[in-house]
């Protein structure tokens, strides 16, 4: 009679049992394209990726600033901030979504572990505590002025190299977005008297 390793027998009890700890080999290594029939050669797609990579590791960033920031907020305007800081997060939480995918399309692979993130991107780490407002604010400036920057040369690259679903989205969701964000938290950064003038 055979007998079976339990992770593969049959459950007799009628209930579905997940096999548990499973190991696997890598499919598609980071930094490799796959292909697909999009009209893209691979070194179009490969700068594309690339960019994007960087573009989305910087992006992942200034979303968990938001994060903290709208978690750690004090002062006058906590209020207004604390739900500022939520939809900007949210908002660029939904472009991490958008520019994931678009590498997926091109057949790369997103960066997407939160210590390669921690490895490539470009954002000055800030202190685990919590700072005063205009810091924190100041903070999320530069670092859509980095994000703002990904986005333009990723812009003018895929310009260059006819890769207009990534171009549209860069020009169309990225940079507008964030430079929407940048004139609200700058807003606040303006010295002003709060009730005389």
């Amino acid at each position: 009679m055979r007998t079976e390793d339990k992770s593969t027998q049959k459950n007799t009890d009628g209930l579905a049992q997940p096999i548990l700890h499973q190991k696997g080999i890598e499919i598609q290594p980071f930094g490799t394209l796959i292909e697909l029939p999009i009209g893209l050669d691979a070194k179009v797609r490969a700068d594309s990726c690339e960019s994007l990579n960087q573009l989305l590791a910087d992006s992942v960033i200034l979303y968990y600033l938001y994060k903290k920031h709208h978690w750690l907020v004090r002062g006058e305007t906590f209020y207004q901030l604390h739900l500022l800081l939520d939809k900007h997060a949210d908002e660029q939480l939904e472009l991490v979504d958008m520019i994931a995918e678009r590498i997926q399309k091109l057949g790369g692979i997103a960066i997407s572990d939160p210590r390669h993130v921690a490895e490539v991107t470009r954002i000055s780490r800030p202190p685990n505590g919590a700072e005063e407002v205009p810091a924190m604010l100041s903070r999320l400036l530069e670092a859509h002025q980095i994000v703002i920057e990904d986005a333009r040369k990723g812009a003018e690259l895929t310009d260059e190299n006819g890769d207009s679903s990534t171009n549209d989205l860069l020009t169309s969701e990225v940079l507008p977005t964030n430079e929407t964000q940048i004139w609200y938290i700058a807003s606040h950064l303006v010295d002003t008297p709060l009730v005389r003038s």
